[in-house]
């Protein structure tokens, strides 16, 4: 038996919790918590559980005790509060696109939050509050009506609550941050099953912590966003002839390092079609239109066979990248920091590009530059603010025979480039890896977030994630 204490500011809350497991569940308890909700609740057996504790990840087959489909937050309060109750873990479920699949946890508790997801913009204030169970697509299109945008990340079907609480890369970093960096305040159900606002006014501790420090401290409910003016932007990408592929590397990653905040980009190397590796540069130029020929004359000047860079709606970029995650393919990743490559590291990933197994899997360079970088470190939890880009190893297929091999490649490609990596880790993009690489994630910020962990969930009731013990 652990006793734990939440405390923010005036606000003090005990309460017991057994940390042994929990037997079955007596079914009259869930037709009771059932009872009490407005939405919908699944067992086992039902018709649609199965198709509710699904996400895009085809490796994830886990079976929670129940899922609760919430309608909005006095579900998730009373969803939380019947959980550490019983005991269960909860595991929380927006727009179920993490790779690691935590949306789902065997034997716990499922909270859906894909009801939730109104998004309403005041376009005078430039603000938008959307709920836990939006899509970057929701929101997107709900601020794009007024020429407004919040950086998000790049694949339109992703849910906005986990892409946020991790971090959030996208194509207006450069010139806007991360999507952690513009939450002006959430609404979180923590684990006494109060329902608080996180803002720079009241409990900051937990508006610091949830800036990048995962689904560790509660359940959300809605985000308040800053919005900035975004219309169409100059998109589209440049691919490089094989001949030409080792010379493109060399040259990548100073001139990712000093261009402009309104340019972002996420490069990519694959195989053309004769097997041979292949570098393609994906850009987004935010800034004044007349101005991006300056910009991008560098890559132009490197010969590229393709140059599709065009003006774009910014919501069509978004889900420009959608088809490169269909749901019901098997997907393992492994991710690591870099800021150079080195001849030795070229030379790995040229291998390993040749070896890819699956035509459907990607190596990715996904950038942090400009704005995103230059925040201090320990203003948010996310703490890699440095010009860099993250090297996402991506392996994706759709034959289940084939999981051995595909996930042996990633794996030895990772360990492969460790020597060449920068350090950290970003937490989206994290499978289950083990408390060492959590805190890789984290670095110099993890002792704190432990102690807000503590503060808010002593007991480790949200666990179902890139876990932060709380510290004793």
């Amino acid at each position: 038996m652990s006793f734990g204490t939440m405390a923010s500011g005036s606000r003090k809350v005990t309460f017991v919790a057994i940390q042994t497991p929990s037997p079955s569940l007596d079914p009259a308890r869930l037709d009771d918590l059932s009872a009490t909700l407005r939405g919908p609740l699944f067992r086992p057996g039902d018709h649609p559980y199965d198709d509710a504790r699904k996400v895009f990840n085809a490796m994830i087959d886990r079976r929670p005790a129940a899922i609760v489909r919430a309608a909005g937050a006095e579900d998730v309060q009373r969803t939380v509060t019947f959980a550490r109750a019983n005991n269960l873990p909860v595991s929380i479920k927006g727009g179920g696109h993490n790779v690691a699949g935590s949306a789902v946890s065997d034997g716990g508790l499922m909270l859906d939050c894909s009801s939730m997801s109104r998004v309403q913009v005041d376009a005078k204030r430039r603000v938008a509050v959307a709920g836990a169970g939006a899509l970057l697509a929701d929101l997107d299109y709900a601020t794009q009506q007024f020429g407004l945008a919040t950086p998000l990340g790049v694949v339109s079907v992703t849910g906005i609550a986990g892409l946020t609480l991790g971090g959030g890369i996208g194509w207006l970093n450069g010139k806007h941050g991360l999507a952690c960096d513009n939450v002006i305040s959430a609404k979180i159900v923590t684990a006494d099953g109060n329902l608080v606002t996180a803002s720079p006014e009241g409990d900051t501790d937990l508006y610091w912590a949830i800036r990048g420090g995962g689904g560790n401290f509660g359940a959300v409910t809605s985000f308040t966003y800053r919005l900035h003016p975004v219309g169409p932007v100059l998109a589209g990408g440049f691919s490089f002839p094989a001949e030409r592929t080792r010379e493109v590397l060399q040259f990548y990653p100073g001139f990712a390092a000093g261009c402009p905040d309104g340019l972002s980009m996420s490069a990519s190397l694959g195989r053309d079609e004769s097997g041979r590796p292949v570098f393609g540069v994906g850009v987004c130029w935010s800034g004044e239109h007349h101005e991006a020929d300056m910009a991008l004359r560098p890559l132009r000047d490197l010969g590229p066979t393709v140059d599709s860079i065009a003006s774009t709606a910014y919501s069509a970029l978004q889900c420009a990248h959608d088809a490169g995650f269909p749901s019901g393919r098997y997907h393992y990743w492994k991710s690591r920091f870099v800021t150079d490559l080195t001849d030795g590291a070229i030379d790995t990933l040229l291998q390993f590009a040749t070896e890819m197994p699956s035509p459907d899997s990607a190596i990715g360079m996904q950038q942090i530059h400009g704005m995103a970088a230059r925040v201090d470190p320990s203003a948010t939890a996310f703490p890699h603010r440095r010009s860099q880009s993250e090297l996402l190893i991506l392996a994706q297929w759709a034959d289940p025979a084939e999981t051995e091999r595909n996930v042996g490649w990633a794996r030895a490609f990772f360990e492969a480039m460790r020597p060449f990596a920068a350090g950290g880790v970003y937490v989206n993009d994290l499978g289950e890896e083990g408390e060492g690489r959590v805190r890789d994630a984290y670095g110099a910020n993890y002792d704190r977030l432990a102690a807000v962990k503590a503060a808010y969930d002593p007991t480790n009731l949200f666990r179902s994630n890139q876990n932060i013990r709380p510290s004793v």
